[in-house]
């Protein structure tokens, strides 16, 4: 035991000191090229490091394929690493989905690489372990093999001619789903896009409290993304500014008189932003990317998931291991959403 702590000290010192040594190549390198080059998660403790889009994740656990209500899409992209108490949050919101929402199962997308940091494309957060993409397609009654999760249709849920909602896409079940979400303690905020808000907005009733954690976004007309907030006692993660009070309801008229209208003919392109670089993360991130690799398998065992601050939730310990999935079906076909509602 002594020996085996001895060699992990031995590495860690190694990769620290090589870091040191090609700090110039690091300096000049983009944060995305460097967390995107790593497959899998570092040995340390779990912590979100920094902030949603400006950190790192260490001791990432990587949510099981498949699960009793959920599967997880992509998986080309080696993203559904997270903190573990992010995990086990994502895996509760699943149960709770089946029993609350009617919802047969949650399909996963992108949560955080291996070692979080910005990634190549897609986003600009999912950076801590923190962020997860939840579709508002349900999970099919059968396994889907890899390629059909790399390439399965994601239908939108917005007409594109008027930025509203398309209302033959919607199912009471998806206020639901989102409510179920936004319900548990431990969520900071969720991203929808600003159709499907007004929408929920309508239909919410008088239990309208959860509406405020639902906050417009650019995109997100095909999913939802979850936020979860620094865990209790965390020192490593810096938290988001309070959303305040009221349902935000009265605040949607900007989005489709303004932010969603077509630019103007001799308005300026658009200019991506440039990358990040080491220097714009927290310094400790610099040692996630110098630490070996985690000993444990891809999907981290659970006894390794909970750091003590996490206790403070009480929440359940993440599923390590996934049953045995369901068979396919006989037809092979893709699968698509059920639509109860309009078509």
């Amino acid at each position: 035991m002594g020996q085996t702590a001895g060699r992990g000290r031995m590495a860690a010192l190694a990769a620290a000191l090589l870091l040191v040594g090609t700090g110039a190549t690091l300096a000049q390198t983009p944060a995305k090229e460097l967390f995107g080059a790593k497959t899998r998660p570092s040995d340390g403790a779990p912590a979100a490091i920094g902030f949603y889009s400006h950190g790192c994740l260490q001791g990432a656990m990587q949510m099981p394929a498949d699960g009793p209500t959920w599967q997880v899409m992509k998986p080309s992209r080696n993203r559904a690493f997270a903190h573990p108490a992010m995990i086990s949050l994502l895996q509760r919101i699943s149960r709770d989905a089946a029993r609350q929402a009617n919802w047969r199962g949650l399909l996963f997308g992108d949560m955080a690489q291996p070692r979080g940091g910005p990634m190549r494309d897609g986003h600009a957060s999912h950076q801590i372990g923190l962020d997860a993409d939840i579709y508002l397609t349900e999970m099919p009654n059968r396994r889907l093999s890899n390629a059909e999760r790399d390439s399965m249709p994601l239908p939108s849920l917005i007409d594109p001619k008027t930025t509203h909602l398309n209302e033959r896409r919607w199912r009471p079940e998806i206020a639901a789903l989102i409510k179920t979400a936004a319900n548990e303690p431990e969520v900071e905020r969720l991203f929808v896009h600003p159709g499907i808000k007004e929408k929920l907005c309508k239909v919410a009733g008088r239990d309208r409290a959860w509406l405020n954690k639902v906050r417009p976004m650019f995109g997100h007309d095909y999913h939802f993304h979850v936020r979860m907030k620094c865990l209790p006692g965390s020192k490593t993660c810096e938290p988001q500014e309070s959303t305040g009070k009221g349902d935000g309801c009265d605040k949607l008229d900007w989005w489709f008189d303004v932010a969603l209208k077509p630019p103007p003919p001799n308005a300026k392109p658009y200019k991506k932003p440039p990358p990040l670089f080491m220097t714009a993360l927290p310094k400790a991130c610099a040692a996630v990317l110098a630490e070996p690799d985690a000993q444990a398998p891809a999907i981290a065992s659970a006894t390794r998931a909970a750091t003590p601050p996490a206790a403070a939730y009480a929440a359940p310990e993440p599923t390590a291991v996934a049953p045995a999935p369901a068979p396919a079906a006989p037809s092979g076909g893709m699968p698509m959403p059920r639509f109860r509602s309009g078509g």
